[in-house]
């Protein structure tokens, strides 16, 4: 049995340019990960199926339309005789929750693959990535999950950034909220306009010269930039301005943010003063999830 683990992704910033003539919109965004996700396992051989538990298994809908096949399934229509199998997939984070768990467990699919085929998938294989950016737009930068700058409609990714390992605290309402509601509902109001990004700039900067930006820094950055969904997500769904709010009010936060289309928001924290911060919290809303990690 292969295991793979399949870390949640937290959109820092996100800005969303005009919509293309396929329909998408461009995007950028400074991606994180976080030490909590969900856990993937292969047995090699025999026919390709899945079966998924844990805490969030219910939310992920019909195991036929999982990401985890579609994106075995296209592999191995690729790659001539790849061995497959059986997957289990142990469901832990919330759905539709922007945090890429869909995307992150597919991009997990590819990798246990590529360990069980090393006489067909080279490393860094190209075939690999091509299926990556045909089963969704974040499965590409959890294909190797590491710091980056997303670009396009997620398929241009910078080289890795190293940051420091960010203390926060990850809150979801127990709301799904679809990725296309909320950009039906940007479309309806008044879009972003046009701006630069400090916290792309300091990445930029420090890709470029191979260093890590100072916690304080990287932070200062991300404070004057934003999540161009965030608005239309708490106009369909209003508890997401109540976790904001609440996370805000507590004693060590230095920035609460949406990540991704929502719900789920994270807050960064002085370290000594999360794991209280993020106890206070269940305490207040035990009906929230609420996940105390590190990011980067």
């Amino acid at each position: 049995m292969l295991v793979d683990f399949a870390p949640a992704k937290i959109n820092l910033t996100l800005r969303i340019g005009q919509r293309r003539p396929d329909g998408y919109h461009d995007l950028e965004s400074l991606v994180v990960f976080a030490d909590i996700g969900d856990r993937l396992r292969l047995r090699p051989g025999g026919d390709l199926s899945l079966t998924v538990d844990g805490a969030t298994a219910r939310d992920a809908g019909e195991t036929r339309d999982n990401l985890v096949l579609k994106a075995a399934r296209a592999l191995a229509a690729d790659i001539p005789d790849l061995t497959t199998g059986h997957f289990e997939l142990t469901k832990s984070l919330p759905v539709a929750a922007g945090l890429g768990g869909g995307s992150s467990d597919a991009a997990a699919a590819l990798r246990l693959l590529a360990q069980a085929n090393p006489d067909k998938v080279v490393s860094n294989d190209p075939r690999v990535m091509t299926v990556a950016r045909r089963t969704g737009a974040d499965v590409p930068v959890c294909l190797d999950p590491r710091t980056r700058i997303m670009r396009g409609i997620g398929d241009q990714l910078s080289a890795p950034l190293h940051v420091p390992r960010l203390p926060a605290i990850l809150v979801n309402p127990r709301i799904s909220v679809p990725t296309a509601a909320v950009f039906a509902a940007r479309a309806r109001g008044n879009s972003e306009a046009a701006r630069s990004d400090p916290a792309i700039a300091l990445a930029e900067t420090a890709i470029s010269q191979a260093t890590a930006p100072e916690p304080d820094e990287l932070i200062g950055a991300l404070r004057t930039s934003g999540n161009d969904l965030e608005r239309p997500a708490i106009a369909l769904h209003p508890a997401i301005a109540d976790i904001l709010a609440a996370l805000r009010a507590l004693p060590g936060c230095r920035l609460a943010r949406m990540s991704g289309s929502g719900a789920t928001c994270f807050g960064l924290f002085d370290a000594e003063r999360r794991d209280t911060a993020a106890h206070d919290l269940k305490a207040a809303h035990p009906e929230w999830w609420i996940a105390p990690v590190l990011l980067g």
